[in-house]
Order: C-alpha cells, then structure tokens, then sequence
C-alpha cells in the first residue's frame, strides 16, 4: 500500500482525535509550572483522559495500536519540549506525571503483547522443544564459571542452542533464547537479591531493579541469536561469509558490555576456564574475546555437523558417526592445544609461582581483612569499633618488614576529610611501621553556588605515605550502573534529581603509578576492565592493588567470580596483583595468573608476602585497546550486513 492510500485509510475520528490531543497537550504544556528540574503537575493527565472517551468509538478502538502510538508520541514530543525549553542550571525541567503518562501506557501495551506472543509460542510444539534444547544449554553453561565446575565443558556446552537456531524458525529461536537467557542470567547474578538485606534501598524496589537487569542482559542473548538466524541465511555468491564469521561477531557484542555507562563485562564466554590455570596461558596473545571466540566457533562446529547434507542423507548409524567425527574432534583439539601450550609455558623456569619474589626490589604487602558484615559497616554507631578493629589489625598482625599495607574498600566507611583523628590515626600507622598504608573511604567537593550537585561525591582510595603529611587520592573510574551512579546523568542532567538509593558517585579520570614500586590502585570492578590495566602499565606501572568489598553480596558465587575476572586481567596483562576484600577473597596473584594465600570468605585475616613486580610483556597489552575497538566496529558492520544481505537474497528468491 502507498504512504497516500495509507493516509486515505486512516478513519477521519483519528484526525479528529489527534487534533484534540495535540491541543490538549499545548494547553497543559503552556501551564507548566516554574519549577527546577523534576517537578509534580498534576494537570498533565487531562490528555491522556481526553484519550480514553475516544476508544468507545469502534473504527478507533479496533485500531487501537494506532490510538496508543499517537497518544504516546505526542506525549513524548512535549516532554521533550518541556525538558529542552526550560533550563534550569543546566538541568532541564520536566514533569512526574508526563514521564509516567508517556512511558507506562506503551509499556503496559508492550507487556501484553509480550504475553501474548509467548501464550502462543508456548502452546506450538517446536517452540517447547526448542525451549527445552536452549535451556539445557544456557541452564549448563552458568555452571561453567568458577567456582562451578564445568569450564572445559563450555567447547561444547552451547551445542544445544545452535542446534535450535539451524532447526527451527526464527521466533521458536528468539522465544527459546530470551527465556533461557533468563535462566542463564538468574544463576549468574543472583547474588545481587542479596543487596536485599542491606538497607542500601527498598527491597522491592531492588528486586524490581534485578529483574530488570536480568531480563537486559537476556536481550543480548536474544540479539545473538537474532544475528545468527540473519548470518546462516545471508550468503555471497553462495559462500556461508557471514556464518562463519558469527564467532567474531559475538565477541563484539560481548565488547559492548565493557563501554559506556551500562558497562558490566561479568560473565563474557570466554570466563568459562578459569578453574584451570594452564588453559588461561594463551591470554596474553588472545585476550579474553579470544577465548569467547573459540568457545563459540567449536560449540557452531559441532551443532553444525548435524546439519550437513552429508550427515542428513547419510542412513546408518556408523555412517553418520564417521560424518560427524571431524567436526567433533575440534572442541577436543581446542582443549588440548590450550592445554599443551599452558604447559610449556608454566613449565619454564621463570614461571614457577611467584618467582624471583625475595628480590629487593620487590614489596611486601599486606592485606587485612576485617570482614565487616554489610550491614554494619555503614551503622554510626559502630563506626569506631570498625575503625579500631580495622587498625587494630594492621598494626598488630603485620610485621616490621612490611612496605604496603593495604585496607579494603570503603574500609572507613565515612567521607575521611569528617574524620581528621582517624586521619591522623592512619598516618601515624604509616609513620610507625615506615610503610606506605592505602585505604577506602568516602570524599567529597563542593561545588559553586547554582550547580546541579551541591557536592561531588567519591568512591576514592587514600594514600598514606611513611613521614608523610597529607595523602594522596584515587577515585574510582567505572561506577556500578544504578548501584553507584544513575548512567548518562552527565549527558541528561535532569537525572541528578532522581533518587533510587543509588550512592550518586562521580567518576574518576586519572590512573595513578604510585612510587617506589611503581604500583597503580583499582577500585573494585575496576580492575575487569583491561583498557584501565593497559593504560596503567603504559604509564609504568608494574603491579596492581585491588581494594574491593564484596560482602554485599553475602556467601554466594559473586566472590569468585569476581576474583576470577581479576585473574584473567593479570594474566592478559602479566601483571601481578594484590588483592583485598573486604569481607575476602583477599589473594596474592603473579603474572601467571598463581594465587596465593587466599583467604575465606568471611574470616578476619591479615596476609602479607613479597610481591615479584611485573617482568615482562605480552602481546595483548599492546594490541588490546586496537582489537577490542576493532572488535565494536565489527559488530556493527557485521549487524548491518547481515541484515541487508539477508534481504536482498530473500528478494533474490522471491524472484526466482
């Protein structure tokens, strides 16, 4: 149908009732009142009450797809106006009540079209046997990731759930993908209903906000196999490009987990091997995303041996068995070229854990872990208990050859520029054990009169040196989306007047190499992320100290998996770590990825051991920042491709 026969056939009452809307919507926006930022206006629910009458009409009513969308986008076209007319120190300005009306009318719409199509999905028999192959695959793999024990399992674990996107349509495999990326994703994090029981936010309101997350990082699940029924349908002159190239692909979209304000790069694929320190050897030449690609690659292989013209028309069992040996084999080469190879290199001389570490050079460092239940940690009335237990430790349980002494994360749980005597206390430690102490604390700048934020509020680490007088700071770089920041509140700064109990954090800009040792501190997550380590170890640093407190997540897998991506960035990068938690794990890590002396998770304990700085390079920390960049870019030409290919060989064979 042409845009003007398209025109022609919408009924005049939808004119009639958009006109309406429209002047509604005028009227309340020229009575907005004057007011910063986000502001209650009661009023801006006459249009969408002027819009219910119009659904007993019955032309308008059967089209009522048509009514929500032109209810809805003239609300958003005035909250725009509203937000960009109206600035108030930079903040914009818009109303409570026309963000809901906007917003939730769709939304609900949306749901129940979401409902709908999976009622129907659900009864059709493909879409249950593809459910239940996807999940089985999916529900497995999140046992892949320490401290479960399936990792070598991942070169085959997904075979399940490329099978259901070679055999079945499309919406049987998005239907079957999101629901067992919901699984997926519950047994992965979990451990976040543990916030629950902090009073860091309402509990609903935090269990709302979990399955959301969830259910986003379903998405990417959904737009993986989304893509893959694109690329096994796209072809060039006949060749399958696009399906083959599907491993690098997911490795991109893996990628764009680690950019941006939504940056949370937890379980990539290729996490899976941590458990097995000799198959992790090949990361300083391939990274993470390059261990997503294999996994990826052997897992297509294999499901697409079962797909073969070769396979299909083949009528024995043996027969069908010697078809498919060649492709089955790949997971097991993978494994074994990964293992050979970790075990030439572990068996060099210089790869013996922590070698080397008694050179004078080389720091000792001590970690001391109070283990500080969430839920006292932030309580007034405890907060010199928790100094003094804290302090305690370190002072009386590190020897005199100690040259760091490092305390956890927020381990004076206050702004420490409120807390000059627990500052003096922190320098006179240093000064009596002539050793350089870090620790995390709150800090804070006020603003200028008429700013958005009357103070900027830090995640920081402090720096006490031996004979020092002052300190210096560290703020942490990557905040927690929803947990320590609103994202893109700097891009929309309207944002800032939410308050969802997030802790309102700004982020840091500058990676510190501290001396003597040339040491760099990271902040919690802050050290998953491999363009920090890089761009620490280009300014000289040779060792990284991780303060961390992972004890809002209580006894649960978050730990290691935590200490498990640390690992990965050690080893990428061979670059030692010290690393403090809070409420554990607290571990030394050399450049080859070999822990020692891990704490348990909930004990008190203080460790200390000479540290070997970092003594070599790796390919990956010179070309990383060029192939994960290169990896985004791919992502989206593979997307765009793919689409546009697909198309065009549907019209192709249409016409044939």
């Amino acid at each position: 149908m042409k845009f003007k026969e398209k025109i022609k056939s919408v009924p005049r009452v939808f004119w009639i009732y958009a006109a309406i809307l429209l002047l509604a919507e005028i009227v309340v926006f020229a009575l907005r009142p004057d007011e910063p930022g986000l502001y209650t206006h009661n009023l801006q629910i006459i249009p969408f009450v002027i819009a219910l009458p119009f659904l007993a009409v019955k032309s308008v009513r059967s089209n009522f797809t048509h009514w929500i969308y032109t209810y809805s986008a003239l609300a958003f076209l005035f909250l725009a106006l509203d937000y960009t007319t109206a600035d108030y120190n930079g903040a914009g300005h818009a109303g409570l009540v026309q963000i809901a009306l906007t917003f939730l009318p769709a939304g609900l719409f949306w749901i129940a079209l979401f409902i709908r199509w999976n009622y129907f999905r659900f009864k059709e028999p493909d879409s249950r046997a593809a459910l239940i192959l996807s999940a089985f695959a999916w529900g497995l793999y999140a046992f892949a990731f320490p401290p479960m024990p399936l990792g070598p399992a991942a070169l085959l674990l997904l075979v399940p759930w490329f099978l259901v996107m070679n055999r079945y349509g499309r919406p049987q495999a998005i239907f079957a993908t999101f629901w067992s990326g919901i699984l997926y994703n519950c047994i992965n994090y979990y451990w976040i209903y543990n916030v629950m029981h902090v009073d860091a936010a309402p509990s609903g309101l935090i269990l709302f906000g979990l399955f959301l997350l969830i259910s986003y990082f379903s998405v990417y699940n959904v737009l993986a196999a989304y893509v893959y029924t694109l690329a096994k349908d796209a072809t060039i002159k006949g060749k399958k490009v696009f399906f083959w190239l599907f491993p690098i692909f997911y490795a991109g979209l893996e990628m764009t987990r680690t950019r941006g304000d939504f940056s949370f790069p937890w379980s990539h694929l290729g996490y899976a091997f941590g458990n097995h320190l000799e198959l992790l050897q090949a990361l300083p030449w391939i990274g993470i995303f390059g261990y997503t690609i294999l996994i990826v690659a052997s897992n297509q292989i294999v499901a697409y041996s079962f797909e073969r013209k070769a396979f299909l028309q083949e009528t024995s069992i043996l027969g069908k068995v010697k078809k498919i040996i060649p492709n089955i084999c790949v997971p097991a080469i993978i494994f074994l070229v990964l293992l050979i190879q970790g075990s030439i290199v572990l068996s060099a001389p210089e790869a013996v854990p922590f070698y080397n570490a008694e050179k004078e050079e080389n720091p000792s460092i001590a970690l001391v872990q109070p283990s500080i239940t969430q839920g006292m940690k932030w309580s007034k009335d405890r907060f010199d208990s928790i100094v003094n237990k804290t302090l305690g430790m370190a002072k009386d349980s590190t020897n005199d050859s100690v040259n760091i002494i490092v305390l956890a994360e927020t381990a004076i749980p206050d702004y420490i520029r409120r807390q000059p005597d627990v500052t003096r206390r922190l320098q006179v430690l240093a000064n009596r054990k002539d050793s350089y102490l870090v620790t995390g604390a709150l800090d804070y700048k006020r603003n200028p009169a008429g700013s958005i934020r009357k103070y900027d509020i830090y995640n920081a680490a402090f720096l006490f040196s031996p004979k020092g007088q002052g300190f210096q700071r560290y703020i942490k770089k990557h905040l927690v989306p929803f947990s320590e920041r609103i994202p893109f509140d700097d891009i929309f700064p309207i944002l800032n007047y939410v308050d969802l109990g997030e802790g309102d954090f700004v982020p840091g800009t500058e990676t510190p190499v501290y001396a003597p040792y040339s040491w760099t501190p990271y902040i919690c997550y802050d050290a998953i992320f491999g363009d920090l380590v890089r761009a620490a170890i280009r300014e000289g640093s040779r060792l990284m100290v991780n303060i961390t407190n992972d004890g809002w997540f209580g006894k649960s897998t978050a730990p290691y998996q935590h200490l498990n991506l640390v690992r990965y960035r050690a080893i990428e990068n061979a670059m030692p770590v010290a690393r403090m938690a809070n409420s554990g794990i607290s571990v030394f890590i050399d450049q080859y990825g070999h822990f020692d002396m891990n704490t348990e998770i909930f004990t008190d304990a203080v460790i200390q051991r000479k540290v070997p700085l970092k003594t070599r390079d790796t390919l990956y920390t010179k070309i990383g920042d060029a192939v994960e960049t290169a990896l985004l870019w791919f992502f989206l030409f593979f997307f765009i491709a793919s689409f546009v290919t697909c198309k065009i060989n549907k019209k192709f064979r249409a016409k044939a």
